[in-house]
């Protein structure tokens, strides 16, 4: 999915960072991201997209997408996600 996922993303002029919390060194990386929406990690859905500017640095959360969906509706509430976002 995440393969999918990311190429849609790249096609928006987005960056698809994959965080598994398996990988423990890139989920320690951007866990206070993660942590801000979901403080006790009540709500996540499988997976979670976070839209967020500036990812390494003085980032801001602009939205989020979460729970598997079709091809096509990913591509769609993504496109609308960072529209609404003004991004």
């Amino acid at each position: 999915m995440s393969h999918y996922d990311s190429k849609v993303t790249e096609e928006l002029n987005c960056q698809f960072i994959d965080v598994k919390m398996q990988d423990v060194q890139m989920y320690r990386k951007y866990r206070h991201i993660l942590l801000e929406k979901y403080p006790d990690k009540q709500g996540i859905g499988w997976p979670t997209y976070l839209l967020v500017t500036e990812p390494d640095g003085e980032y801001k959360l602009l939205g989020e997408l979460k729970g598997g969906m079709q091809k096509g509706d990913f591509r769609d509430k993504l496109t609308k996600l960072i529209e609404s976002a003004g991004v």
